[in-house]
């Protein structure tokens, strides 16, 4: 039995897009890191230790992607039989004694068959209210859970960003459709209210905060980033945990309602914990638990040391991870650097490029960086150097698509990059400056799309939607605006990830799908890890088959054609101060 004359203090830590930064050490650069799982998990025993407070341990989802651990143990789930599988993060979310946790995109992209597992693997319960089966509109995971403690009645919801079906295949959300979080959070905090009568209701949210963010706004429907609109528009939260877009934040909303709301958001690959102080006291007229006080803080993670049992426990997949990213696939005969990809035409790219181009037989290829400073170095390359190539777990597409789209394409991805330049003083790319006050780049590098298979030019001095000239297909047949090509694609990009094919080019989610004529069933990283076993040695290098260059410069006599740019060796010309960078 409680006892109503005390006080009762509640502590919630939450962690947050951990992406498989499980232990102190990075399975991709092969080096020990700062922050991890491991070093949390030492604050935590600490603090379970004072038993002045009660401890609430959340993880607010995009776990099962990241670090080449996770990667493994998602396809060893996929090989064993039912019987034999286990998976690294059921066995260390459970060991760590988590009380919730919440369901984030990159959770739903390890596959139906991943998740499904872990959903009855986990000790505790995976929340997701506005993830629903289709053919019935209930909850296809647990929509929230209640937890008490000292006789406090705490109710957590989980919400995960609905924008999922504009990034992944059907096949991994085969099933489920993902309602708006607004309407899902007036409808389920009503039913916590009405069922369950808590004391305190808290948000365990995978979405950001930014509900402006990709050209979306307040009135957005399905907005990919509505964690903030929920606390201001939806009665009834206490605590809003915010996720998914790795930005910290902190801060006391005052809703709608005129009740005062804690949002929070601790980034990401658990740097920072959402620490959230709740002090709670019995109302003798009310006959219930109220809030005193409420007070949050994103505390920094590296001062903890690593809890050596809990790696200790865990050393047999370490090992097992270690083994898989030390497989030689193959020979770089030189090195090769992402940051190169945001100033021209470069190595790191080009090689996917030939890669997709190679295994689809498709006439173009689009993609992008998807980290923004990486370096593989030339030598003997290994399974970990993939993951630097091919950051993310898509799958490679084939669609179709005419000329005058592919040059919409375009001129949507480098306008998003690219800055126009009226002199040699003007930016090359894009700046703007983020909350902080901080200078960054304009949009996000893994949507700064190129193409191979044609050759183009980039205008710098045109405004955008006229700065792509495309002169001919790579092999130097003439390019047709009117002509049906085939196009090598990833799948975020093809399911409408970075708008390039829904805003740039216009065309709606069903005439995207109607448009795609192939699906490989495995990620591009295998495929790529493939292709270099079957090379063995590769020269990676640039096709140099688009440049950015001053407007009109070439027609003062320096190049008397477009083509005669490309024959001259097609060396990158900037104008721009690009060391502003």
């Amino acid at each position: 039995m409680p006892d109503k004359n005390k006080e009762i203090k509640l502590k919630f830590i939450v962690t947050s897009d951990i992406h498989g930064a499980i232990f102190q050490y990075d399975f991709i650069e092969d080096v020990l890191t700062t922050s991890s799982l491991s070093q949390i998990f030492t604050y935590i025993r600490e603090q379970r230790q004072n038993k002045e407070q009660e401890v609430i341990l959340l993880d607010n989802g995009d776990i099962l992607q990241g670090q080449p651990i996770v990667y493994y143990s998602n396809k060893s789930i996929l090989n064993k039989d039912r019987a034999q599988r286990n998976h690294v993060i059921a066995e260390v979310m459970n060991y760590m004694q988590y009380d919730a946790a919440s369901i984030g995109n990159h959770d739903i992209e390890a596959g139906h068959e991943v998740y499904d597992y872990l959903r009855e693997a986990f000790n505790f319960p995976w929340l997701s209210a506005n993830t629903v089966k289709r053919a019935t509109g209930e909850p296809y995971f647990q929509p929230y859970t209640i937890i008490e403690r000292r006789g406090v009645k705490i109710a957590i919801l989980g919400l995960t960003t609905p924008a999922i079906p504009n990034w992944l295949p059907e096949t991994f959300w085969e099933g489920l459709e993902f309602e708006d979080m607004i309407e899902s959070a007036r409808k389920w905090a009503k039913i916590i209210k009405e069922r369950e009568k808590p004391d305190l209701l808290v948000g365990l949210f995978h979405a950001g905060i930014d509900f402006t963010y990709n050209r979306q706004s307040e009135e957005t429907f399905k907005n990919e980033n509505a964690s903030l609109l929920v606390a201001q528009k939806v009665d009834g939260f206490d605590i809003v945990m915010a996720g998914h877009d790795h930005q910290e934040f902190n801060a006391v909303v005052t809703n709608e309602f005129g009740n005062r709301v804690l949002v929070m958001n601790p980034r990401s690959l658990g740097k920072y914990v959402a620490v959230v102080e709740v002090e709670m006291r019995y109302d003798k007229v009310q006959k219930k638990y109220v809030k005193k006080d409420v007070t949050g803080l994103n505390l920094e993670m590296n001062f903890c040391d690593v809890d050596r049992e809990f790696e200790n426990n865990f050393r047999h997949y370490i090992a097992l991870a270690k083994n898989y990213v030390a497989q030689p696939i193959g020979v770089f005969t030189r090195s090769v650097s992402s940051r190169e990809a945001l100033f021209a035409d470069s190595a790191f790219v080009d090689l996917i490029h030939k890669i997709q181009l190679e295994i689809t037989g498709a006439d173009i290829s689009f993609t992008a960086p998807l980290t923004y400073d990486t370096r593989i170095a030339k030598g003997t390359v290994y399974i970990r150097d993939m993951f630097k190539l091919y950051k993310f777990d898509n799958l490679l597409y084939i669609i179709e698509l005419t000329g005058k789209e592919i040059k919409k394409y375009l001129e949507f991805s480098y306008a998003s990059w690219f800055n126009t330049m009226i002199d040699e003083n003007d930016h090359l790319l894009r700046f703007t400056t983020n909350q902080k006050g901080e200078t960054v780049l304009f949009g996000k590098y893994y949507n700064f799309s190129t193409a191979a298979g044609i050759k183009y030019l980039v205008d710098l001095r045109r405004p955008d939607g006229e700065k792509i000239q495309i002169i001919e297909m790579a092999n130097g047949q003439p390019f047709d605006y009117d002509r049906v090509y085939r196009v090598a694609i990833n799948s975020y990009r093809a399911n409408g990830g970075g708008g390039h094919l829904i805003e740039g080019v216009a065309l709606s989610h069903d005439e995207l799908q109607q448009r795609i004529i192939k699906k490989y069933e495995r990620d591009i990283r295998t495929l790529i890890i493939e292709w270099i076993k079957e090379k063995k040695v590769i020269n990676p290098s640039p096709t140099r088959h688009w440049q950015a260059v001053p407007g009109l410069w070439w027609r003062k006599g320096r190049i008397k054609s477009l083509r005669q740019l490309f024959s001259n060796g097609g060396s990158f010309h900037s104008i721009g101060n690009s060391s502003k960078l």
